[in-house]
């Protein structure tokens, strides 16, 4: 019997598995591990959120099948979030679309416009979906900077002078995971030109939109003149209001590429359980103030981390928004790379974080450190990275 199967062959080991399965392994030994690996937030939504969900999981009726779009009254939440966080306008029956998590939503639309052997480009680093929904579809993936700068733009001309055949997608994603890299409107101004100059599809990843920490909100592409002829967006509840086990995303944006992943989704999904997408309706119509809470948490411990790995020897650059730190290894610890590093902080520090590796070779060098334990832990985790750096 053939087992060697085609997708399998063509995505590499899961890196962050061999991390996760020897945290696992401390804590069975009853090893006390602070975990900054993986970026789940460890606060609760707020309780009206909750309150709604079990309301309307109570009612006898809510416990059948969904909409795979996504129900009327979610859909018209994300475009008034749209019209008021960003100035957008949009058509909630065909621009907007409920998707489970962001994560799911870029995958499927990956199957719905890509053939075998289409070429897109995608950042590197980058959060792995952005390349390996592509790979799954059967795409050729060609990198692209992660970094908005003048080389951006150098790379994407080569992109589109050189490739065989021309790239039809891009994929990006500001605030970043893992670099927390951040655009601004010029830089979305200059990426929409060109691809209508160009002809090629853009796919903006706005996971993490409200966790900026400049005076400056976090923008949209959409915002731009002309994007929705090019582009869609996708966000997720997930850390905006803590909700990442919900699984409740969004795709807004060019209806002709959010009917593609309808038609998709509707062959694959019946949608989010109805009482979870109502929740989320009362999270994006209700009081915000949790919105901002959450975005003044990851600041203070974003400062905590900085400040006390600073005096621990690990000198970490300030990230300006998302809930992660882009760490460079330490010097005497370079040569062996991010992998072995990650290994050496877990077992010898306490200290769980995400090797760079796992975000594409360019992410070779660094590690991603998430802000998701209290700033006690952090210090905690700090004083592991002293002992660890001091031997």
């Amino acid at each position: 019997m053939d087992t060697d199967f085609y997708r399998i062959r063509r995505l590499p080991p899961y890196v962050f598995a061999e991390v996760n399965a020897m945290k696992a392994a401390a804590r069975a030994r009853g090893e006390d591990v602070v975990d900054l690996g993986m970026g789940n937030p460890d606060g609760a939504p707020p309780a009206h959120v909750v309150a709604k969900l079990a309301e309307v999981a109570g009612k006898p009726d809510a416990h059948g099948y969904s909409a795979s779009r996504g129900i009327p009254g979610l859909r018209k939440a994300q475009a008034a979030y749209y019209q008021r966080r960003f100035g957008v306008s949009l058509d909630p029956d065909r621009e907007v679309i409920v998707t489970l998590g962001s994560k799911e939503g870029l995958a499927n639309l990956a199957q719905a416009i890509t053939a075998p052997g289409d070429v897109v480009l995608a950042p590197n680093p980058s959060y792995p979906i952005h390349s390996f929904g592509f790979i799954i579809a059967g795409a050729a993936i060609r990198s692209i900077p992660a970094a908005p700068g003048e080389d951006f733009f150098e790379r994407l001309r080569l992109a589109m002078r050189f490739t065989v055949p021309r790239p039809k997608v891009l994929v990006i994603g500001y605030p970043s995971n893992p670099t927390a890299y951040v655009a601004d409107v010029p830089f979305y101004e200059r990426l929409v030109a060109f691809a209508r100059e160009h002809g090629i599809w853009i796919i903006s990843d706005l996971a993490y939109a409200e966790i900026y920490f400049g005076e400056e909100p976090t923008p949209s592409i959409l915002a731009v003149d002309g994007a929705k002829q090019v582009a869609v967006e996708f966000t997720s509840m997930s850390k905006t209001y803590s909700m990442a086990g919900w699984r409740i995303g969004f795709a807004v944006g060019n209806p002709q590429l959010i009917e593609a992943l309808a038609r998709v989704k509707s062959y694959l999904d019946y949608g989010a359980f109805t009482p979870v997408q109502a929740a989320a309706v009362a999270a994006l119509n209700g009081p915000q103030d949790c919105v901002a809470a959450n975005r003044a948490l990851y600041r203070k411990r974003r400062d905590v981390l900085v400040e006390s790995f600073g005096r621990a020897g690990w000198d970490i650059p300030v990230p300006q928004a998302s809930m992660f730190a882009w760490a460079p290894i330490p010097e005497r610890f370079r040569e062996a790379g991010s992998m072995a590093f990650a290994k050496q902080l877990l077992t010898e520090a306490g200290v769980a974080v995400a090797p760079g590796v796992g975000f594409g070779e360019e992410g070779e060098g660094f590690v991603r450190i998430a802000l998701v334990e209290n700033e006690q832990r952090l210090r905690q985790a700090a004083r592991g990275v002293k002992k660890l750096l001091g031997r």
